[in-house]
């Protein structure tokens, strides 16, 4: 349907390059101000003394700014077929109310692997982080920040960002998202959320933070068929320390969109899509999930038959790759 929508504009210039979709992404941006500003001013209070805080300070940090980004994942206009579903207030202040709620947690693996890159770095060889977006507006920031702070506590050298070549499921990410994201924050009048924009504009044009798209990401194909199907994207991943994946239609191209069992091991379930190491940060809204513990999929699923779809569960899932 959406490459149908896209086929359709692209063979009417002047309004070949309209994104239909347009509207809705920006008022959920603006809708999201509240909480958009409360993660701005958290961020650059961070900043201030991220030089002082110590191994285990930074570990408590990256750990909070990726639930903030799990849990952006919420903010998903095709999942609320169009209504309201930006953040209204700060994510900051509920994440430990919401730890029960992530059904699998790596965050240690993840930070492990980061450690171990930074210190076997060498001159010649940066410490990559690859981010698979997913949703515009307030998930994009809380991604943004999480880029930032592993920039500014040397966790990675560089950032690169994966997003969509046309509009997508209503609300995912293109370039020129991206781009007005930034630019919109740049320009606030509220000082953190500027400091912010202006900050990242200065990360783009210093090449530590890059914007890619391909058309891959809006193909019909499960990512195992990504070797073959796109193999310059797959050889591109395969430059990355991690790949972090954000989102449920993300989580699903992973899994080939299987019905699982719960139990199902995640490396089993990529089906030897393995480019780099990887980790998914999804809230479920289908009916696809494995590496769950024995039973415990079956535990929620009798008190609450809506769990895989009511995006109140979430999963921080890491796979280390052959």
């Amino acid at each position: 349907m959406y490459r149908r929508i896209h086929a359709a504009l692209a063979q009417n210039p002047p309004i070949d390059n309209f994104d239909v979709f347009k509207e809705g992404k920006a008022q959920n941006f603006f809708e999201s101000q509240e909480a958009i500003i409360a993660l701005c001013t958290y961020f650059q209070e961070l900043l201030k003394n991220i030089k002082d805080l110590d191994e285990k300070q930074l570990q408590e940090e990256l750990f909070k700014l990726l639930q903030v980004s799990l849990w952006g994942n919420k903010c998903d206009l095709s999942f609320s077929a169009g209504e309201d579903s930006s953040q209204k207030s700060s994510p900051l202040q509920s994440l430990e109310n919401m730890v029960p709620y992530i059904l699998v947690n790596d965050m240690e693996k993840v930070w492990s692997l980061l450690v171990n890159a930074k210190k076997n770095r060498t001159e010649r060889s940066n410490v990559r982080v690859d981010i698979i977006l997913d949703n515009a507006g307030f998930e994009l920031v809380s991604d943004l920040v999480l880029a930032d702070f592993l920039l500014s506590s040397k966790l990675a050298d560089e950032v690169y960002f994966h997003g969509k070549s046309i509009p997508w499921y209503v609300s995912d990410t293109t370039k020129h998202d991206f781009n007005w994201t930034i630019r919109q924050l740049g320009s606030a009048n509220h000082m953190w959320m500027s400091r912010c924009g202006v900050n990242w504009e200065g990360n783009l044009k210093k090449g530590v933070w890059v914007f890619r798209d391909h058309m891959f990401w809006t193909l019909p194909h499960d990512f195992s068929n990504m070797s073959e199907v796109a193999p310059d994207l797959y050889a591109e991943l395969q430059k990355s320390n991690l790949l972090l994946f954000k989102g449920d239609l993300n989580y699903r191209k992973l899994t080939g969109d299987r019905k699982w069992e719960y139990n199902v091991p995640f490396h089993q379930a990529l089906n030897k899509f393995h480019p780099a190491p990887l980790c998914s940060l999804r809230t479920l809204k289908c009916d696809t999930q494995v590496g769950l513990k024995p039973g415990q999929g079956e535990q929620i699923q009798a008190s609450e038959p809506e769990w895989m779809v009511s995006g109140k569960y979430g999963v921080i899932q890491f796979d280390a790759g052959l």
